[in-house]
């Protein structure tokens, strides 16, 4: 089939609009990288710099031997790892339970987790259950509030509910109770939403500013994202300083630095997941 011209040009105005969006979204995010690997003295005589004569890691190395940053980095990979690993766990199993129709009391469950949907009881109360809790200043106060969404239990039930009955009446004549059932049958096939759903809670926790702003008073207990807002907001770093004794790189090379390593280890994630990802992200969008 023959293109007109007036399809041509069409086709052509598209590439270049979309190229010139592409370029303008990507280049916040190669400046960033490149200010981030900028030798000091050079971006103090440029102070912008679009590609650097000389890379250097002295922004890298100065904000791994402060001590502060490296332990922000830990606990937020302790509060995104054990928090995905209950999140996944707590989801999975509510919404594989509201699946099953023989549940008594199942529309009134499902009538709850609705409401909080809908209804957001807000801040006071939220710190007010913490600290009745005694978790402020723990880091459970980052995970235990956030362990399940109402939203991705629902969808991850309409997940289940698209899974053949006959596979579970299957697996009881061969002798296999409900957590066999869950364990062994259930949860095999659903690998793409625990995917799905893992990275979507994996993100929200390494995201994680408001709560612990809220939440934790102890500097040390700080996450990543804390930390991250301490040094952009601070440009002269006086809170990195603690065991560093050299003096420091421009505070926009290490503002730059921070930024990319807290943004890569999410990047790193998703090429692992996203041959599920495409999958588990329709989970319950359609039924047939």
């Amino acid at each position: 089939m023959k293109v007109g011209l007036g399809n041509r040009l069409f086709n052509l105005g598209n590439i270049v609009l979309l190229g010139v969006v592409g370029i303008i979204t990507f280049f916040p995010l190669y400046y960033v990288f490149v200010v981030s690997f900028t030798d000091p003295t050079e971006y103090l005589k440029e102070s912008f710099v679009l590609f650097p004569k000389t890379w250097s890691l002295e922004s890298y190395k100065f904000l791994m031997a402060t001590g502060a940053f490296p332990k922000s980095i830990g606990v937020s990979a302790y509060v995104t790892l054990v928090g995905t690993a209950l999140s996944l766990v707590v989801t999975a199993s509510l919404a594989y339970t509201l699946s099953r129709k023989r549940l008594r009391g199942r529309r009134f469950a499902l009538i709850a987790i609705l409401i909080t949907i809908l209804f957001n009881p807000g801040m006071i109360p939220n710190y007010m259950l913490v600290r009745e809790l005694h978790l402020i200043d723990s880091l459970w106060s980052l995970i235990l509030p956030a362990l399940a969404s109402g939203w991705n239990v629902i969808l991850m039930k309409g997940f289940f509910d698209s899974i053949p009955a006959e596979l579970e009446e299957s697996a009881s004549m061969d002798g296999c109770n409900d957590l066999s059932t869950f364990f062994r049958i259930i949860l095999p096939l659903s690998l793409p939403s625990l995917a799905a759903f893992g990275l979507f809670y994996a993100v929200a926790y390494w995201n994680q500013f408001f709560n612990a702003l809220i939440y934790i008073n102890d500097a040390s207990k700080w996450p990543l994202q804390v930390m991250l807002q301490n040094i952009l907001l601070n440009a002269n770093n006086t809170d990195l300083r603690m065991d560093v004794s050299t003096v420091p790189p421009p505070s926009e090379t290490l503002k730059m630095a921070a930024v990319i390593v807290a943004t890569v280890p999410i990047l790193l994630v998703y090429p692992f997941l996203q041959k599920h990802f495409a999958k588990g992200a329709m989970v319950g969008s359609v039924k047939g």
